[in-house]
């Protein structure tokens, strides 16, 4: 894949728990997981909105290109 979802990175520099931000952001922590594993198809801009609110970060932050 060439879009790499670096969630589980911002999480851990944060010092917070995919349950934490899952509530604070308001999704399912099923739905958490599977963006952090890269296996979501898109990505809501709402949603992204609220991950880089929740995290203090920018968009780059969580997603990077990395050519196959």
């Amino acid at each position: 894949m060439a879009i790499v979802v670096n969630l589980d990175v911002m999480l851990a520099k944060r010092k917070m728990k995919s349950k934490d931000l899952a509530d604070a952001i308001g999704i399912s922590e099923t739905n958490l997981s599977l963006l952090k594993q890269g296996r979501v198809k898109g990505v809501r801009f709402n949603t992204l909105e609220a991950i880089c609110k929740a995290l203090e970060c920018q968009p780059g932050d969580l997603l990077e290109y990395r050519a196959d």
